[in-house]
């Protein structure tokens, strides 16, 4: 189990334990928090899941892809730590990771 940090809208947090190798957008999704919406529920092709991961832990895990990327340029609330959550997969690498669900679009 790698534990996750999950900022809510609200800036409340909360601290998971999540198994490796499901999506964070899994890990937010089972954990109960219903603002994250994930309505094509993972397959990259919305940007309803749209997280930030704390810099820190963002350079442990794998690059942005051109797909994740197109669709995170439609976000008006887009930073440099954003990222689809469903492109991300919990591993030890985010372990204690801070993740933000972004604004709703």
């Amino acid at each position: 189990m790698t534990k996750l940090v999950v900022v809510d809208r609200q800036g409340s947090e909360h601290e998971i334990d999540v198994a490796n190798g499901i999506s964070v957008m899994e890990a937010i999704r089972d954990n109960g928090f219903d603002e994250l919406l994930a309505l094509c529920g993972g397959c990259c092709s919305c940007a309803t899941c749209h997280v930030y991961i704390d810099p820190v832990s963002a350079d442990n895990i794998p690059a942005i892809s051109d797909d994740e990327n197109d669709l995170l340029d439609s976000s008006d609330n887009r930073n440099a730590n954003s990222r689809l959550s469903c492109q991300v997969q919990i591993s030890d690498a985010l372990a204690g990771a801070r993740v933000t669900i972004a604004p709703e679009d």
